[in-house]
């Protein structure tokens, strides 16, 4: 069940991404702008589609256990079209490959996919 402090937590870290893009976009900083090129042509269709390397992504965040990434990962795999169900594969596959610490922290992945559910992710 997601409660109003993982809202809080989720609606946060989407207020951050945006102070970090304007932080770095106003300084005209040229890595930042170099990451968001690499990271666009990264998960831009190609061979797979956006939406799984999305789920692949998504993934790895879990697994990896960066709750920002998460939120991030989530939100673009379902404006890609991806469906609850297979964002939960998404993570359901970091589970296996993370085993128990994995499984334990996917927690937060899935209220974040819960909070999603049902919006049209901006």
């Amino acid at each position: 069940m997601v409660e109003e402090s993982d809202i809080e937590k989720i609606e946060k870290i989407e207020r951050g991404f945006m102070y970090m893009h304007e932080a770095y976009t106003s300084k005209a900083s040229k890595t930042y702008g170099a990451y968001l090129k690499m990271a666009s042509h990264a998960t831009s269709d190609g061979a797979l589609s956006k939406m799984n390397k999305e789920l692949i992504a998504v993934g790895i965040s879990v697994c990896n256990n960066c709750e920002p990434c998460t939120v991030w990962h989530i939100r673009e795999a379902l404006k890609a079209g991806a469906k609850e169900e297979q964002v939960f594969e998404a993570i359901e596959v970091a589970m296996e490959m993370g085993g128990g610490p994995t499984v334990v922290r996917s927690t937060f992945a899935l209220k974040v996919l819960e909070h999603y559910k049902g919006q049209s992710p901006t």
